[in-house]
């Protein structure tokens, strides 16, 4: 009788660990960038959020982790000085997948006393040795182009398969109802093209519905600055990464999409 009872706990317990053990051996989806990627900063209709924090909506989670380790402020110079992408890099692993978004703080000042986060424009391979006053260092500053071909290729030493994603626009409409392609957005497909990497253009995509909704409408993603959305407004950005992770016809990421 005892053996007989115990038949089915034993049963259960292998159930339990098989899907346990399914759920481990999932790949990962990194997702990496600034704040227009993951904020959740502010309560009630004024909060902030990134696109990243929203990508559950449309991925099977029971398939696929993700991880946002996007962080507000950085840019693709600082997310790796802070020893972020060393972190990921330690985990990473084969069939894992990178999104990557940077440009919004790339802009900034090389060795400023506020940030020091800038990177030189374009996708060269220019330097420039500074001393960081926020590090307390002597540091050689690159491209954006450099970092964002960093990121790719270690990615791809790992076996992962990296996606870059062109920033977001700014709700800067001129007076023809139109805004204007970032610079960032062209540098980041180039970077692509370089590397061979997959790229979602998610600059234009967004411009695009933006210039159909008109500067009116697209006011209510942005309550405090014309940089961060809310709630709103990120999910309807996770929707177009979505759409543009589908229509990456040779990555495998697009079969983790829920289907409607």
């Amino acid at each position: 009788m005892k053996i007989k009872f115990m038949l089915p706990i034993l049963a259960l317990i292998l159930i339990i660990g098989a899907s346990f053990q399914k759920l481990q051996d999932r790949p990962v989806l990194y997702i990496i960038g600034d704040s227009t990627v993951q904020n959740g900063s502010g309560k009630g209709a004024d909060s902030l959020w990134g696109w990243g924090s929203f990508m559950n909506l449309f991925l099977d989670t029971t398939k696929i982790e993700i991880q946002n380790h996007a962080k507000g402020g950085r840019s693709s110079r600082t997310f790796i000085t802070e020893g972020r992408w060393d972190s990921i890099m330690k985990s990473i692993k084969k069939g894992d997948y990178v999104l990557m978004q940077f440009g919004h703080n790339d802009g900034g000042e090389l060795a400023d006393t506020l940030r020091a986060r800038g990177t030189i424009k374009g996708i060269g391979e220019e330097s420039k040795d500074i001393y960081n006053p926020i590090r307390k260092v002597d540091e050689t500053v690159y491209t954006y182009g450099h970092y964002m071909r960093k990121y790719v290729n270690e990615a791809k030493s790992k076996g992962a398969i990296p996606i870059v994603v062109s920033p977001i626009p700014r709700n800067k409409f001129n007076e023809k109802g139109k805004i204007e392609k970032d610079h960032y957005g062209i540098w980041s497909q180039e970077v692509a093209q370089q590397t061979g990497a997959y790229f979602l253009d998610l600059n234009t995509m967004v411009i695009k519905k933006y210039e159909k909704m008109g500067a009116e409408k697209v006011k209510d993603f942005f309550p405090k600055d014309h940089t961060h959305t809310n709630e709103a407004g990120a999910i309807f950005n996770a929707e177009l990464v979505t759409k543009g992770i589908n229509d990456l016809k040779k990555c495998e990421l697009r079969n983790y999409l829920k289907r409607k």
